[in-house]
C-alpha cells in the first residue's frame, strides 16, 4: 500500500485537539482551576442538577470519579454538600461564594481562550469549522 499522499485528517483533528486542549488547561490552571473543576462549576451554574448523580451525568463522568473531585472541592470551599432531607441516600451539591469566584476567574479564562481559537477566523469560517467537525462526529458514530 503507498502512503498517503496528505496527513489524514484523524491525525490533523488529533493533534489539533490535543494542543487546544493543552492551553485550555494551561489558562484554566492560571486561573486557579482546571477542566474537571472548570466542567463542574459551569455545570452546577448552568444547569438545573438536584443531586450528585444528576450532576455526573450531566458533566459525563463516572460517579466515584466526581465524588474524587468534589471532595477536593469541598475540602478547598468551593461547594458544599448535605444530604437530601427527603432521601439521605442523596448528596445535593452547591457552590459557595469562593465556588462563585472561581466560577467567574475560569469564566473569564474560558472565554479569552475561545478568543484566542477564534483569532483570524471570519464568521462564515466558524460556522463553517463548526459544520465540518459536526459532520465528522457524525461520521464516526453512525453505523
Amino acid at each position: 500500500m503507498p502512503p498517503p499522499t496528505t496527513t489524514p485528517i484523524g491525525v490533523v483533528l488529533t493533534r489539533t485537539a490535543k494542543t487546544a486542549s493543552r492551553a485550555f488547561d494551561q489558562a484554566l490552571t492560571a486561573a486557579g482551576g482546571s477542566q474537571p473543576v472548570w466542567q463542574i462549576l459551569i455545570t452546577l451554574k448552568t444547569r438545573t442538577v438536584a443531586n450528585q448523580r444528576e450532576l455526573a451525568d450531566a458533566v459525563g463522568i463516572q460517579g466515584a470519579t466526581l465524588t474524587h473531585h468534589l471532595n477536593a472541592m469541598e475540602t478547598t470551599g468551593l461547594v458544599t454538600r448535605r444530604r437530601d432531607p427527603e432521601n439521605r441516600r442523596v448528596h445535593l451539591v452547591e457552590l459557595t461564594d469562593d465556588g462563585e469566584q472561581l466560577f467567574h476567574r475560569l469564566a473569564t479564562a474560558a472565554i479569552a481562550h475561545d478568543q484566542r481559537l477564534r483569532k483570524g477566523l471570519t464568521d462564515t469560517e466558524l460556522t463553517q469549522l463548526t459544520d465540518l467537525l459536526h459532520r465528522l462526529a457524525t461520521n464516526v458514530t453512525d453505523t
